[in-house]
């Protein structure tokens, strides 16, 4: 069995987020990591793997981003997976979520893997809605929000949590799940597992290595454009009540001056 996990490269947690006036998207040009929600994607490939030793799974990292990505993808190495595939290409920048599906559905196409794994959703963009893009692109079944994952007799079994219980859903393999972050503890990397990431295959990969035309990605195959970035308006008339005991008086006379009572 193979195990697809799409993994991105985010902006460090500590570092300050700003966007590229001129670009008019997010400044990645500091320090990055692997995307925290995609490790937890990780760490159940690896429990799949390690569920059945005699299956031969493998678990491949596929991400697109900036060929420094790859020192980020090498803590999902570290931690156990097999190998990286890395789509880096300068005409894959600016990508919006239809440029990004695009691509990243071409790299699972040449991986052909029976089961692609994704973390909820990225922190630096909170979207929530690549997995189904990727999905749907593929024309493969689609579980999200898993908290729990089995896999048996060809098919992918996930608990997911709704406001009423549970739902269990069962879709046939080869398959594409969305993994929550309650689903599991992701292990440290040991420093076995550090020491080996860097031998292990690492491929960069580029659009025309994966049939994918220029202009359907990048800016020019994005169907969204940020027109412009722009402070936020100044507050109107503001009054700061300090509490010394009457500050529901003064609340209380401040509607009534404005009539809002």
């Amino acid at each position: 069995m193979k195990i697809a996990v799409c993994a991105k490269y985010v902006p460090e947690a500590a570092a300050t987020r700003r966007l590229d006036p001129q670009t008019k998207r997010l400044d990645r040009s500091g320090e990055g990591a692997l995307n925290p929600f995609d490790v937890n994607a990780v760490e159940e490939a690896l429990k799949l793997k390690e569920a059945d030793p005699g299956a031969a799974a493998e678990v491949v990292i596929v991400s697109l981003g900036p060929e420094r990505a790859l020192e980020a993808m090498r803590r999902a190495l570290a931690m156990g997976a097999d190998r990286v595939v890395l789509v880096s290409d300068e005409g894959a920048a600016g990508s919006d979520l239809v440029a990004t599906s695009r691509v990243l559905a071409a790299a699972l196409e040449r991986e052909d893997a029976d089961l692609v794994l994704f973390g909820q959703q990225a922190d630096d963009a909170d979207g929530a809605v690549l997995w189904a893009a990727v999905a749907d692109r593929l024309q493969r079944p689609l579980i999200s929000q898993v908290a729990e994952l089995t896999l048996a007799d060809g098919k992918a079994r996930g608990k997911r949590q709704t406001e009423y219980g549970y739902d269990m859903i069962e879709a046939p393999l080869p398959a594409v799940i969305a993994v929550s972050d309650a689903i599991n503890e992701p292990r440290y990397p040991s420093l076995k597992g550090i020491m080996g990431a860097k031998k292990k295959p690492q491929e960069t990969v580029s659009l025309s290595d994966l049939g994918v035309p220029a202009e359907q990605a990048g800016e020019s195959g994005s169907a969204t454009t940020v027109e412009a970035l722009n402070d936020p308006p100044a507050r109107g008339e503001t009054l700061k009540i300090e509490d010394d005991g009457s500050a529901a008086e003064k609340i209380l006379d401040f509607l009534q001056e404005r009539k809002a009572l």
